[in-house]
């Protein structure tokens, strides 16, 4: 479980998309003056290099983010997330790219805070460097955000955004995933929950966003990007997807806008698509 280093694919497809949704929820979130949490219950390094070795070894950025970034055709919706990305470059070289705590950190005003578990000591000790260096509201917790969240829920401002992360590199994340968010929901059914799954062939990824639908949810949208098709040896990851719990009820009609331009600019080959069902009041 200690071996997964989110620094090898930083900026990679999945990453568009995810703090792509990402920072549209906290701008919704932005829009009422009460405060609330971000908890990022797998929050990995905070910040990435892309001239270090572990961003360098396959590049992933480059057909993520790095086909983004320069263009003029960029939706409205998607700006604020590269402005994010921008913020942290200076000059027109990419070479940091933030992970989801920094993203948040961008939009969380003095009032919000950030609760933010990572269970890797390397990742941890750098998310905590971050962080101490800003001076922000974030405490970082090197423990496991499945079990630590149940601390904080429900939160004081009865407001939250929980981003659920995994790598899914133990088969079991799968499971632990639903197990959770039930008992996440009990404690505090009204927060918005974000689940990111990777697009695989296994059984494990392609039945998780049906089994998300059966937990006792009223309000939910489910989206994913494909940028290729399914390899052929059964192996690698062709697409993400986000599963989203009480989500905001502008969201749809953002990515209707948006999906379609991302399947043009990252798509790889003609079976790159994108999928979007969702079921709120």
């Amino acid at each position: 479980m200690l071996s997964y280093r989110h620094a090898f694919h930083a900026g990679n497809h999945a990453d568009v998309l995810k703090h792509f949704v990402l920072v549209q929820l906290l701008e919704y979130f932005n829009q009422k003056d009460k405060p609330y949490w971000y908890i990022d219950t797998h929050a990995g390094a905070g910040c990435y290099s892309l001239d270090e070795a572990f961003a360098r070894k396959n590049a992933e950025y480059e057909e993520g983010v790095g086909r983004l970034l320069g263009r003029k055709d960029v939706p409205k919706e998607l700006r604020e997330y590269l402005k994010v990305v921008r913020d942290l470059n200076k000059d027109d070289r990419l070479r940091l790219y933030p992970g989801s705590p920094c993203c948040a950190a961008a939009l969380l005003r003095p009032d919000d805070r950030m609760r933010l578990f990572e269970l890797h000591p390397a990742d941890s000790r750098l998310l905590q460097q971050t962080f101490e260096s800003t001076g922000s509201n974030a405490l970082v917790l090197e423990q496991d955000g499945f079990a630590g969240i149940n601390a904080f829920l429900p939160p004081p401002t009865r407001r939250a955004l929980v981003l659920i992360d995994p790598p899914y590199e133990v088969k079991t994340d799968y499971r632990t995933v639903i197990a959770m968010l039930k008992e996440s929901l009990r404690r505090f059914a009204t927060g918005t929950y974000v689940v990111w799954y990777p697009k695989l062939q296994s059984m494990q990824s392609r039945e998780l966003p049906d089994k998300l639908k059966r937990l006792p949810v009223t309000s939910w949208l489910n989206v994913g990007l494909d940028v290729h098709k399914p390899s052929e040896d059964g192996f690698g990851m062709h697409g993400s997807g986000l599963f989203i719990i009480n989500p905001p009820w502008t969201l749809p009609e953002t990515l209707k806008k948006v999906m379609p331009y991302l399947v043009g600019v990252l798509g790889l080959d003609d079976e790159a698509k994108f999928d979007l069902e969702y079921k709120i009041p």
